[in-house]
C-alpha cells in the first residue's frame, strides 16, 4: 500500500490507512509503538501537521493510544 499524492483522499487518510494495515497485519502488534511523527513524516515525506492528522485519526478510529512522555502504542484488541 503506498500514498498516492495526486490522488483525491488527503494524505493523512492515505498515511492512516497505510499503518492501520500495518496494525492489521501484525507489523506493528499490540502494545508495540508505531512510528513517531517524526518517523512518519520521514517515511512518507510529509509535513509534521499531516503526520499528527494520521495519528489523531487513529486514536478516533481506535487503534491507537498516546501516552505521553513515551510514544504511541497498538491498543490490546485493535480489532474489538
Amino acid at each position: 500500500m503506498t500514498v498516492d499524492l495526486d490522488g483525491p483522499e488527503p494524505l493523512y487518510e492515505q498515511i492512516a490507512a497505510v499503518i492501520a494495515a500495518r496494525i492489521t497485519d501484525g507489523t506493528y502488534p499490540p502494545r508495540r509503538r508505531v512510528p513517531s511523527e517524526a518517523g512518519i513524516c520521514e517515511e512518507f515525506a510529509v509535513s509534521r501537521p499531516t503526520a499528527r492528522a494520521a495519528v489523531q485519526l487513529l486514536i478516533e478510529r481506535g487503534l491507537v493510544v498516546t501516552v505521553r512522555g513515551k510514544g504511541t502504542y497498538v491498543v490490546d484488541d485493535p480489532r474489538a
